[in-house]
């Protein structure tokens, strides 16, 4: 059995911590600095708690010590903290980061190191490079690459078609941050929320936007071999429209202390939620031009005896799949690992990644 740290016990945290108990073969160790979020975690006996502050290195270093690995699902700005402790304790440190500083500051670390650094192992960026790498590998030569996620509710009421679904912090961050894309072979940074366009699947219609992070690290491995690259959030019509309102005209995107009051005491939040994932890809095959696509929805359902969100069982299943497949010597055991080096097949073969599979209960394959 593994011991294993997860940093934060919110929903995702706790969904990871329960995903991996009970399989028997980890042993979990959740860390939070707020008891009172650790009394929440769901009681097993594969799991234990501990109240730590990531700011205070000694503490954050003593329960790292003799660990398999640390899982941050911690909020962005802190992982960086957590990704400096793992080197220095030599356990392998894997995170959900979607800010693009942070992971280049993981890339660093892992310069040289003896175990393992994998940022970016969620739905988007995390799961959607690895599907995208998959089809771009079916090609003689790429022209485009268009990557679409959305965590959305099942049941839209309110103006913005929206309900919190994960971290508010990290929704802002995404909506604030330029945006990395790939624009006539180059890598470019172009601002979030702009390039709307519209798109239906399954007779429903969507909007897509850019936004910050969702590349992951794919973009510096495809630059160059591909003409057009990018990644855009899915939304319900009309979110976009009202979200720029608020960040330009009443100047919110300066007031991110605002904006993370104003979600989380308007918009409620819901467990009802649907994460769309719709990934197309154009380019050369035998001299013929192809288009590669997939599109699948995975909704909320029951994950290890829990009744789980769509977004906390998509998000976890991707860090604890990968998680398993370093256990199993399916990864590299130290250094960087980009998710794109991770194989699409393994993925889903794996007990966690299949929770993404058409044959799971909850997923839909859309056509």
């Amino acid at each position: 059995m593994k011991t294993v740290v997860v940093m934060g016990a919110g929903k995702i945290g706790s969904a990871i911590a329960l995903m991996l108990a009970a399989t028997g073969d980890y042993s979990v160790v959740v860390a939070d600095r707020s008891a009172e979020q650790l009394a929440k975690i769901d009681s097993h006996p594969a799991i234990s708690t501990a109240t730590v502050d990531i700011s205070d290195r000694a503490s954050l270093l003593e329960v790292l010590k003799g660990k398999f690995a640390v899982l941050s699902a911690a909020p962005f700005n802190l992982t960086g903290k957590i990704a400096e402790a793992a080197r220095d304790a030599g356990v392998h440190y894997l995170d959900l980061t979607e800010d693009v500083a942070t992971t280049k500051k993981v890339e660093e670390l892992a310069e040289g190191a003896k175990t393992a650094f994998i940022p970016q192992c969620g739905l988007a960026p995390g799961f959607i490079s690895i599907v995208a790498n998959d089809l771009a590998k079916r090609f003689d030569k790429l022209d485009s690459v268009r990557m679409r996620v959305g965590a959305l509710p099942q049941y839209p009421s309110n103006a913005l078609n929206y309900n919190l679904t994960w971290s508010t912090d990290g929704l802002i961050n995404e909506y604030i941050e330029p945006c990395e894309a790939i624009v006539e072979g180059k890598l470019v940074t172009v601002p979030a929320m702009e390039e709307r366009e519209e798109f239906s699947l399954d007779g429903v219609t969507y909007e897509a936007f850019n936004t910050s992070g969702g590349l992951g690290t794919l973009a510096k491995s495809l630059e160059g071999n591909v003409r057009t690259m990018n990644y855009r959030t899915i939304r319900y019509p009309g979110h976009q429209a009202i979200i720029k309102a608020l960040l330009n005209d009443l100047n919110l995107k300066n007031r991110r202390d605002v904006l993370k009051d104003l979600f989380e005491n308007a918009l409620p939040a819901t467990m009802q939620d649907v994460v769309v994932i719709f990934v197309t890809v154009c380019g050369w095959r035998e001299g013929r031009y192809m288009q590669e696509t997939y599109a699948n929805k995975v909704y909320a359902g029951v994950v290890a005896g829990k009744r789980m969100s769509a977004i906390q069982i998509t998000t976890a299943a991707g860090i604890t799949t990968v998680l398993d497949l370093l256990a199993d010597g399916k990864l590299p055991a130290s250094g960087f690992v980009r998710q794109e080096e991770i194989s699409l097949d393994d993925f889903l073969a794996n007990r966690f990644g299949h929770l993404y599979h058409p044959e799971a209960a909850h997923v839909k394959q859309a056509s």
